[in-house]
C-alpha cells in the first residue's frame, strides 16, 4: 500500500471510532426489543488484495501449507487446490476489533494442525485493548485466546520484521514471541496458553521512529522483533538449545542461547549501525543470513544490508549484493530454498522508486544476480514477465516514464518466502497484493519466470462509504489507499480503480438520487484537485475545481437531481455550487467539518450535522439553519441519510457510551427526531428494496440490539430487527458505512477496516431475486474483436431485444470453435464448459426493454485461429448475427 495507509484508516478511527469506542460497556436498555435471525450468506465484492500483507509463512512439515498475515485485515490460509486464500479471523468482535491487526503469525512444523497469531493493532491509546496470542488446533478454523498485559502493534511501524511469534521446531509446546514497547521476551511452555516474560533477555529494544511525536504511534519502542530457531541443535520432544533473537537497536541487533533460553548473550563481532528486520537460518549450511536497513520500516529505509553469520565458527561476512553507497534503500524480505541450500533471496523492501529489486543467490551470498539491471539507463532488462491480468488494477491506470514501468513489482516488499517443499513456487507481499511465481528456477538459467498476484480471497481493503445506486452498476466504494471501485458484478475484479484524479484515499461518495448516472466523489491526494464528478455512473470522471484551502476530501453530497452540489472538506468551511463545481461559494449558517448529505426527493434540500445539532438548508445549499432538535449525539461520530423516495425522511445513527447513543427518526427534515427504544447503539443506517409485501424500504445497521451486536434488518421501520450475522462473521469495526440494495430484496453492503467490502444475500423465502424467466422475441447479436495479441484477444457483445416484450433477464449461449477459453468477463455472469459459453445478466442489467440494447465484453485466450462464433442463442431462441 501507499505511504497514505497510516492515515486512512487509522486515524479515522482514532478520530471516530475512538469517540464513542466500540463498547462492551454498560448495558442496553432495550432488552425488550423484538430479536429474530436470519441465515445469509456471505462474500467479499471481489477486489483481490488492496493492502499491505507484511508476513507469509510456510510450514516446513506439510506441502502447500501456508499463512499470511495482515495489518488490519485478519490472517489467511492458502487452499493449494483452488489457489486461493481462506479468511481466518472474521470471528473478531466489536469489542476486539483491534485483533484484526496481526503482528506475527507461526505455523507448527511438528504438528501441521496447530498455527498461531499474535494480534492487536496499536500500541498506542488508539487502540483500547492489550493484544493477545490466538491458538488453533485446526489451521484456524477455530482459535483460544491467550490475554497478554501489554499491547501489541499490527500496523505499527516496524510491522514488516519478523517474525516476532516462533514455535520451537524440536519441542512444539514452546513458542517465544517478541514483544514491542519495551516489554521484552515472552515465552510459553504450554503450546500458546499461558506466557510469561524470559526475565534474564538482557535488552528490550531501543529504536523508535520519531521520538517527537506525540501521539505515541511513531515514537513506540520497536522491541523484540524476530525469533530463529537452529532446529539442528535439538533432537524431537526435546527444546532446541540455540535460539537467535533480534531487538530493535542498531548497535545490540542479535542476541543468542545455547541453553534453549536459560541464559542470553549477544552475539559477538555482530555488524553495528542498521536494523535487523530479519534472521532467517539455513541450518544445512549452518548459515544465519540477516537483513539490515537503517529504519524500522514499512515506509522508510535509505541504506541497508545483507550478512552472513557462520554458527559454527562464529564468522561474519558482508555478502551485500551492492556497495554501502549504491544503497538509497534497506534490505528486509529475506528467504532460503530449502530444497536447494545455498540458495537465498532478498528484498529492497523501500526502492519505491523506480522499483523495489529482488535479489538472488545460489553459492549463499557470495554473487547475486538482481531481478533487473539497467541496460543503458534508463532502459532496464527484467529477468520476468508480470501478467496481472487477474487484477488489472495492479497497473494503477498508469504510463510512466522509463525507468519506471507499470505494473510495478511492488513495494514494501518485506514478506518473501520461497515454498520449502517448491524450490520453483515464490511469494511476497507489497504494500497492495501478494505476487507470486511457479517457475522461479528460470531465473537461473536465463529464462523469464512469470510474476502474477497471488492474492484471490484475501481482501483487505478499508471501507470509507459504499453507494448502491437504482439503476447501473450495483456497487461503488469509497476505499483508504486505493481510492475506490466500480463492480459491475461483485464477483470479478473490476479492471481498475476510480482515476482522474486517483485518490489516494477517498473519503465519501454519492450520487443523485433520480438521476443516477450523475455521481461525485472526494478524497485525499498529495497534490491536485481533492473532488471529482461522473456523469455515467462512475465509468469515467472529470477532475472539478477546489475552493481556497482545501486539504483533504471531506463529505460531499449531490442534488437529488444532481443540479448541484454541497461539499464539506478538510481545511476549509462548507460550499456549494450549481453544476460541476467550476466554480464554489461559501455556505452560511453552518460550521466547517459538519457532515453533510441530500435530501433524496427536494433536489433544494441538503442536510448536515455537527458537534449534536443537525442543520437544513432549502436554497440548494447556499444558507443553513440549526434545527431545534435535540438530544441528538454530542460528538461527531454520527452517520445519517435520507430516505430515498420521501421528502424529508432523515435516519440518524450514532453517538458513544458516554452520552446519547443510538438511532433516530426524523419524519419532518430534521426538525425534530425521535429515538429508538429498541436501538440500544447503531454506528450506520441503509436502505435496501423493501421486502416482499412490505411498503417500507428495508433498513440495515450495525448496532447493538437486545444486548448483540451485530449486523441487523429492519422490514417494519424499525419495529423488530433481525441480527443477519453471525458469530463467525463479525469482521472486527464495520462502523463505517452500510447500504441495502434497492433492486435486490435481502441483499446489503457492509464496509469493514481491512476485511474489504462485505456483502450478503437472505435464505428468508421469498427474498433474493426471482429466477430469471426466459425471454421471448427475436434477438440480434454484435459480436466484435476489439483488440488481439499473441495468444489473447478482448471481445465486446451487444444483444439487442428486437421483439415487442420486455426481458426480465436473460441467458445468452455460443460455442467457440478453435478452442478459445475467456479469462474474465465483466457486465454478465458466465459458465464455460469446453467450447460451451453461457453469459447471464447481472442483478442490474437483466430489464431490456423492446427496442434496447445489453452489453458485456470479455479477454480470452486462443492459439492458431480466432474465429467468431457463428451462432447465438437466446434460451432456446436463435438470435440473428450481424
Amino acid at each position: 500500500m501507499r505511504r497514505t495507509r497510516i492515515l486512512t484508516a487509522v486515524l479515522a478511527l482514532a478520530a471516530g471510532l475512538l469517540a464513542g469506542a466500540p463498547p462492551a460497556l454498560g448495558a442496553d436498555p432495550a432488552k425488550d426489543v423484538s430479536i429474530t435471525a436470519d441465515t445469509y450468506t456471505w462474500k467479499n465484492a471481489r477486489v483481490d488484495g488492496g493492502g499491505f500483507v507484511p508476513g507469509i509463512v510456510f510450514n516446513r512439515k506439510e506441502r502447500n501449507l501456508a499463512y499470511a498475515r495482515t495489518d488490519i485485515g485478519g490472517a489467511y490460509r492458502w487452499q493449494q487446490s483452488s489457489k486461493t486464500w481462506t479468511p481466518l479471523l472474521d470471528s473478531v468482535g466489536w469489542d476486539d476489533w483491534g485483533h484484526t491487526g496481526v503482528v506475527s503469525l507461526a505455523s507448527d512444523s511438528v504438528d501441521p494442525d496447530r498455527v498461531y497469531a499474535a494480534v492487536g493493532t496499536y500500541t498506542n491509546s488508539w487502540d483500547p485493548g492489550n493484544g493477545a496470542v490466538l491458538r488453533s488446533a485446526d489451521r484456524g478454523a477455530s482459535w483460544q485466546k491467550a490475554d497478554l498485559p501489554f499491547k501489541l502493534g499490527g500496523n505499527m511501524p516496524g510491522r514488516g520484521m519478523g517474525e516476532r511469534l516462533a514455535v520451537d521446531p524440536n519441542r512444539n509446546s514452546v513458542l517465544y514471541l517478541g514483544a514491542p514497547s519495551g516489554k521484552g521476551l515472552w515465552r510459553s511452555t504450554d503450546s500458546g496458553a499461558s506466557w510469561s516474560q524470559v526475565a534474564n533477555f538482557p535488552n528490550v529494544g531501543n529504536y523508535v521512529q520519531d521520538p517527537s511525536d506525540t501521539s505515541g504511534y511513531a515514537s513506540d519502542n520497536q522491541g523484540i522483533v524476530w525469533v530463529t530457531f537452529d532446529e539442528s541443535t535439538g533432537t524431537a520432544g526435546t527444546a532446541t538449545r540455540t535460539i537467535y533473537v533480534g531487538v530493535a537497536d542498531k548497535d545490540n541487533a542479535v542476541y543468542r542461547s545455547t541453553d534453549a533460553g536459560a541464559t542470553w548473550s549477544r552475539v559477538a563481532g555482530q555488524p553495528t549501525g542498521y536494523l535487523a528486520h530479519k534472521g532467517v537460518l539455513d541450518a544445512a549450511n549452518g548459515y544465519l543470513y540477516l537483513a539490515y536497513s537503517d529504519k524500522g520500516g514499512p515506509y522508510d529505509g535509505g541504506k541497508g544490508r545483507l550478512w552472513r553469520y557462520a554458527t559454527g565458527t562464529g564468522t561474519w561476512t558482508d555478502i551485500s549484493p551492492v556497495a554501502e553507497a549504491d544503497t538509497y534503500y534497506g534490505f528486509s524480505g529475506l528467504t532460503v530454498d530449502r530444497q536447494r541450500p545455498g540458495t537465498v533471496m532478498a528484498t529492497a523492501y523501500s526502492s519505491w522508486w523506480p522499483d523495489t529489486q529482488l535479489f538472488r543467490s545460489t553459492d549463499s551470498g557470495g554473487t547475486w544476480t538482481k531481478a533487473w539491471d539497467y541496460t543503458s539507463y534508463p532502459d532496464r532488462a527484467n529477468r520476468y514477465t508480470m501478467d496481472v491480468s487477474s487484477s488489472p488494477w495492479l497497473t494503477w491506470g498508469a504510463n510512466p516514464s522509463p525507468p519506471e514501468q507499470t505494473p510495478k513489482l511492488g513495494w514494501m516488499t518485506e514478506a518473501l518466502e520461497i515454498d520449502p517443499f517448491d524450490s520453483n513456487r515464490m511469494m511476497y507481499g507489497t504494500g497492495a497484493t501478494i505476487y507470486g511465481t511457479e517457475d522461479l528456477t528460470k531465473w537461473d538459467g536465463g529464462g523469464r519466470f512469470t510474476v502474477r498476484p497471488m492474492v484471490q480471497g484475501l481482501e483487505e481493503t478499508a471501507v470509507n462509504d459504499l453507494a448502491s445506486p437504482p439503476s447501473g452498476a450495483p456497487l461503488l466504494s469509497a476505499l483508504g489507499d486505493v481510492g475506490g471501485f466500480r463492480h459491475t458484478d461483485l464477483a470479478t475484479v473490476p479492471s481498475m480503480m476510480f482515476t482522474q484524479p486517483n485518490f489516494t484515499t477517498t473519503t465519501n461518495l454519492d450520487f443523485a438520487e433520480t438521476s443516477p448516472n450523475t455521481f461525485v466523489r472526494v478524497g485525499d491526494l498529495d497534490s491536485g484537485p481533492h473532488i471529482a464528478f461522473s456523469t455515467d455512473n462512475g465509468a469515467n470522471w472529470f477532475a472539478g475545481t477546489d475552493p481556497s484551502g482545501v486539504s483533504g476530501g471531506g463529505t460531499v453530497a449531490a442534488a437529488a437531481d444532481g443540479s448541484r452540489f454541497v461539499w464539506s472538506p478538510a481545511g476549509a468551511g462548507v460550499q456549494y455550487t450549481t453544476g460541476f463545481g467550476t466554480s464554489w461559494q461559501a455556505s452560511s449558517g453552518i460550521p466547517a467539518g459538519a457532515v453533510v448529505e441530500s435530501d433524496r426527493v427536494d433536489p433544494k434540500v441538503f442536510y448536515g450535522f455537527k458537534s449534536g445539532q443537525f442543520y437544513v438548508s432549502s436554497d440548494g445549499g447556499a444558507t443553513f439553519t440549526a434545527s431545534s432538535a435535540s438530544g441528538l449525539p454530542s460528538g461527531d461520530s454520527v452517520r445519517f441519510k435520507a430516505l430515498p423516495g420521501t421528502k424529508g425522511e432523515v435516519w440518524l445513527a450514532g453517538g458513544a457510551t458516554d452520552g446519547a447513543y443510538g438511532l433516530w427518526h426524523s419524519t419532518d427534515a430534521g426538525a425534530t427526531f425521535t429515538k429508538l427504544s429498541g436501538v440500544g447503539q447503531a454506528d450506520t443506517i441503509g436502505f435496501g428494496k423493501a421486502a416482499p409485501g412490505a411498503s417500507y424500504q428495508t433498513l440495515y445497521t450495525s448496532a447493538k440490539i437486545g444486548g448483540v451486536r451485530g449486523i441487523f434488518r429492519s422490514t417494519d421501520k424499525g419495529a423488530t430487527w433481525t441480527r443477519i450475522n453471525d458469530d463467525a462473521h463479525q469482521w472486527g469495526w464495520t462502523g463505517a458505512a452500510i447500504t441495502g440494495d434497492p433492486r435486490v430484496y435481502g441483499r446489503v453492503y457492509v464496509s469493514t477496516n481491512g476485511r474489504g467490502v462485505v456483502y450478503g444475500d437472505t435464505s428468508d423465502a421469498g427474498g433474493g431475486t426471482d429466477p430469471t424467466p426466459a425471454p421471448t422475441g427475436a434477438c440480434t447479436v454484435t459480436y466484435r474483436i476489439t483488440n488481439q495479441w499473441s495468444d489473447g484477444f478482448q471481445a465486446d457483445v451487444q444483444l439487442s431485444n428486437t421483439g415487442s416484450s420486455a426481458w426480465d433477464g436473460w441467458s445468452l449461449g455460443w460455442s467457440f470453435a478453435d478452442g478459445q477459453r475467456i479469462t474474465q468477463l465483466w457486465n454478465a455472469e458466465y459458465t464455460q464448459s469446453g467450447s460451451a459459453v453461457t453469459a447471464r445478466n447481472v442483478s442490474w442489467n437483466g430489464g431490456v426493454a423492446a427496442g434496447s440494447s445489453v452489453s458485456f465484453g470479455f479477454t480470452g485466450s486462443w492459439s492458431g485461429t480466432n474465429a467468431r462464433p457463428a451462432s447465438f442463442k437466446l434460451g432456446e431462441q436463435s438470435c440473428t448475427v450481424v
